[in-house]
């Protein structure tokens, strides 16, 4: 059986001793219920992890030692920045999760003009740091060591000014005559995904214009928490580690 893995954002290394991040240290005291002794995986999210074992668990104040780095990483071969329109609810929260799980490289929010919810200022610092946080603990279940970036939210005009960051730019629409499969081959690409009602006319044009090729994924029309993770797990098929067969994705 696996040990439980645990992000900590400070720097690891051989022999130091840690206390846990509040949130891992209540799963661990709480949850997993874990005495002295046990052993844990640890990760601080700069590649590789580390081996260790709790020393101490005071109520939700958990210490561990941290005994040997481990040279894994399961990172995907390909380069995928997830440009994700703000949804609403607990959608994104659901995207941002499966994104990391489906091995994206980054995650742009962006707000259009048919995002249903609208985020500025200290509201919308909070939801990234809240999405940062779901995404490093997407990272403890998937068993990535490496945590995806999430952006601090933009316009989404705004964001399309910027140079490209990769030389394959795709956009989901259903009236796109291209499929994934008529494409060469990537290993980096930009997937901009639009919020409730798809893209805004102007916005598609917008985008058409900085280099995004719209494509289809079939005769249906996908809802925005579904459109961009069907992509991923059709991009990682197709070019990325889906292609292995079953020994690559475990589900856990």
């Amino acid at each position: 059986m696996n040990s439980p893995r645990f992000f900590c954002p400070d720097a690891l290394a051989p022999g130091a001793m840690l206390a846990l991040p509040d949130n891992a240290a209540r799963h661990a005291a709480r949850v997993l219920r874990l005495a002295p002794g046990a052993a844990v995986t640890l990760f601080d999210g700069r590649g590789g992890e580390y081996a260790a074992r709790i020393a101490a668990v005071r109520k939700d104040a958990v210490e561990a030692e941290v005994l040997a780095f481990r040279e894994r990483d399961c990172e995907s071969p390909l380069s995928i920045r997830l440009v994700q329109a703000l949804q609403a609810g607990d959608r994104m929260d659901l995207t941002v999760q499966k994104a990391v799980e489906l091995g994206v490289a980054a995650i742009q929010p962006v707000a259009s003009r048919r995002s249903v919810v609208r985020l500025d200022g200290e509201r919308a610092l909070r939801r990234v740091e809240h999405w940062r946080g779901v995404a490093a603990s997407a990272c403890e279940q998937c068993g990535r060591n490496r945590v995806p970036e999430v952006a601090a939210i933009e316009p989404l005009e705004r964001w399309l000014a910027r140079p490209a960051t990769a030389p394959l730019r795709l956009m989901l629409s259903p009236v796109a005559e291209l499929t994934l499969q008529a494409l060469p081959p990537a290993r980096s690409l930009e997937l901009l995904i639009g919020a409730e009602g798809g893209l805004d006319p102007r916005e598609a044009e917008m985008a058409a214009a900085a280099g995004f090729v719209g494509v289809r994924l079939g005769p249906r029309v996908l809802r925005t928490e579904t459109a961009g993770l069907a992509a991923l797990a059709a991009i990682q098929t197709l070019w990325g580690d889906f292609r292995g067969g079953g020994d690559d994705v475990r589900i856990g």
